[in-house]
């Protein structure tokens, strides 16, 4: 199977993009009810929380990487994915595999 990538973006709004490191983890959730998006998902980061989103505009998604729109149904509620490059426009990550196509095998949450 050939690997994931998606872009991190809307740092600016959040503790900005200097502590990104290749290799670092990062925690994408979904938020269903975002006002903006309804298919925003969210990205996390241990210790600070959200840092930004998956980019989902055509200006914003970096090279071969999905849009938020894409993925949204290719992952459960939660996913978990690596930071590969810092752009100056975006972080550019790879998704855990386990966690593609893991909507088909999570139950929706009641929150």
């Amino acid at each position: 199977m050939k690997k994931v990538y998606f872009t991190i973006v809307g740092m600016q709004f959040n503790h900005g993009d200097w502590f990104f490191e290749e290799g670092m983890k990062v925690k994408l959730i979904k938020e269903p009810d975002n006002k903006y998006d309804s298919e925003a998902i969210r990205v996390e980061v241990k210790g600070l929380g959200k840092v930004g989103y998956v980019a989902n505009s055509p200006r914003t998604v970096a090279g071969d990487s999905m849009s938020a729109g894409r993925l949204y149904d290719k992952i459960g509620d939660k996913a978990k994915g690596k930071v590969l490059h810092i752009l100056g426009n975006g972080v550019l990550c790879t998704l855990d595999k386990k966690y593609l196509n893991a909507s088909k095998h999570t139950k929706k949450s009641k929150h």
